[in-house]
């Protein structure tokens, strides 16, 4: 297959391409696009075969549930069975923007597109390009992250033809996302609200809306028992080809901890990676040291941790070891995906 790369602007992007990219959703085919979160890989959520494709394209597997992207309120009624009235508050709040709520699926839905489940994952995305492809592909884009399962999710058009060239119809390269970390997920399936994902929408903000919110145990852990009802849940996610370690602490402790560990295994012909902050990046003696940023910038932390990940994927490193990110706002939803690509290796100080 070959897979047609077009460029569009965020704010207006081409029509004509829109339309291009919206009838090859309706017919079927798959078209990665951005959002303001990380870059979606879609297909009409409606289309049992569809859903079947994204899963195949991804390697993903087929109980993970794919989230449906929407553009305007009137589209939740068909695929919902009943909209609960805190749903709606956090719709009226952040609606557009980085939150997908979960509810009981109509029978619209396809169990393909759920993972099986009777439940289903509903976003209105907050992009110009995106809110145009869902209009012009039918009203629903059932849309994982587009990358190779497993992988760091892309945040450019480059990480999704890194990843997926060859096996999807088109990429729309709308440009470098803003956020880049994926959206907030709430399952309203159950009697008090659970947080199956954080993001940059973050607990305090939804309990200052809809009251008390909890978090759900599967955060902490990871247990390959469990039936995943959000994206992201059961399986290792965002992960780089070489082993990631997290090391949390006071930073004088971190950093001579790490340089530690890069000494022994340098000594015995590894290459060793770290991810540092500006603030710290010199003091590191690894092969390679990046820094993902300022810690007074958390956004700009969260923007670009994934594409960190990405880069030490072509430094070919054999190990890499980062510092904690516990910042104020949106520092759990980072530690989120930084402990799902290290597959929960975190080393205490």
């Amino acid at each position: 297959m070959n897979t047609k790369l077009v460029k569009v602007e965020k704010e207006y992007p081409d029509l004509q391409i829109m339309k291009e990219a919206g009838e090859i959703l309706k017919n079927g085919g798959l078209v990665a696009f951005p959002t303001e979160t990380v870059y979606g890989l879609g297909g009409d959520g409606l289309n049992a075969r569809s859903s079947e494709k994204i899963y195949t394209a991804k390697g993903r597997p087929s109980d993970n549930p794919l989230i449906i992207h929407i553009a305007d309120m009137e589209s939740l009624n068909k695929i919902v069975r009943q909209i609960p009235e805190k749903a709606k508050l956090l719709a009226e709040k952040f609606w557009p923007g980085p939150l997908t709520m979960i509810f009981q699926k109509s029978s619209e839905v396809p169990y393909e597109t759920t993972g099986g489940l009777e439940s289903v994952a509903v976003r209105m995305p907050n992009h110009p390009v995106a809110l145009a492809l869902i209009q012009a592909g039918g009203g629903y884009i059932a849309a994982p992250s587009a990358n190779t399962s497993g992988r760091p999710s892309p945040t450019k058009a480059e990480h999704v033809a890194e990843d997926l060239s060859g096996r999807i119809d088109m990429i729309v390269d709308g440009g470098d996302v803003g956020i880049g970390l994926e959206s907030t997920i709430v399952d309203f399936t159950e009697n008090i609200p659970v947080i199956l994902r954080p993001g940059y929408i973050n607990q305090a903000m939804i309990e200052a809306v809809i009251g008390s919110v909890r978090m759900d145990k599967g955060l902490l852990i990871s247990d390959e028992k469990v039936k995943p009802k959000a994206p992201g849940m059961k399986y290792r996610h965002y992960a780089p080809k070489a082993q990631l370690v997290i090391v949390q602490g006071n930073t004088n402790k971190v950093t001579a901890h790490i340089n530690q560990i890069c000494e022994a295994l340098q000594q015995e012909g590894k290459k060793v990676g770290v991810i540092a902050t500006d603030e710290t990046k010199d003091l590191y003696q690894a092969n390679v040291v990046k820094s993902i940023g300022t810690r007074e910038d958390e956004e700009g932390i969260a923007r670009h941790l994934f594409g960190i990940l990405r880069e030490f994927d072509e430094e070919d490193v054999d190990c890499i070891y980062s510092e904690a990110f516990d910042t104020p706002k949106i520092g759990q939803a980072i530690m989120n995906r930084l402990l799902k690509a290290a597959g929960h290796h975190i080393i205490y100080l």
